[in-house]
């Protein structure tokens, strides 16, 4: 059954909510949460609303309940509208800003974040779930790795040796251009997959709003939740 996407008046409305100056900047911006989406849509179980609509706008008191209610159903059907096109294979644009400091330069990086972390916020571990076939998943995974910087940060982290500038920008690239079939590629990944043995995770989920649990001081979505942790 295909579902009505949002009109531009619609996906516009929703992105003025996100930004309103009620949530003082808590909210996922409409990229992230267009990746955040795309993977909680596309993992081993079904993610209910309850549980992912709090880490999009957390717990803010709205002006007035009718406002709150017209954030949740826009949110509701922006997810819905996101799912449709996966299981029918269809194209949808991918809503991409221009970087800060080079507006004619996408940033990818905003909404691979937002794909990692809807890897991340149910109740089983892909990669543990994914079992013999856990390779195949983590290549696929590594484009959102690559364009959110995570690659790169953990070879220096640990001290292994990096690609050139040129190697990068050219590996860069082709992960961008990659992108748009690795969605629809993980998606059919899950779809195909026989009855995956279900592992859970064995730590609790962390709101984005909630201390970081590497003992930062700092929230969450502040701290480790912009960079996820690489299995």
């Amino acid at each position: 059954m295909q579902t009505i996407p949002l009109t531009e008046q619609e996906l516009d409305r929703l992105e003025n909510l996100l930004y309103a100056d009620l949530f003082e900047g808590e909210t996922m911006p409409l990229d992230t949460l267009q990746g955040f989406l795309c993977a909680v849509i596309s993992g081993p179980e079904t993610v209910p609303a309850s549980v992912w609509l709090p880490l999009v706008f957390g717990e803010i008191e709205y002006d007035t309940l009718a406002q709150g209610q017209e954030l949740a159903a826009l949110l509701l059907k922006f997810h819905e509208s996101i799912a449709s096109a996966l299981a029918n294979g269809e194209d949808f644009d991918l809503i991409l800003y221009g970087l800060e400091d080079d507006p004619d330069e996408l940033d990818f990086a905003s909404w691979s974040d937002g794909y990692v972390y809807g890897s991340q916020i149910g109740e089983v571990d892909w990669f543990e779930t994914a079992g013999e076939f856990a390779h195949d998943l983590s290549e696929k995974m590594e484009v959102f790795f690559l364009l959110n910087g995570m690659l790169k940060e953990d070879a220096i982290k640990s001290k292994e040796p990096w690609l050139s500038a040129k190697e990068e920008k050219k590996l860069l690239a082709q992960a961008q251009e990659d992108m748009p079939d690795t969605i629809g590629a993980i998606y059919r990944f899950w779809r195909n997959l026989d009855t995956p043995a279900t592992v859970r995770r064995e730590s609790p989920k962390v709101g984005r709003n909630d201390p970081c649990p590497c003992g930062s001081g700092k929230k969450f979505k502040q701290c480790c939740e912009e960079k996820p942790t690489l299995h």
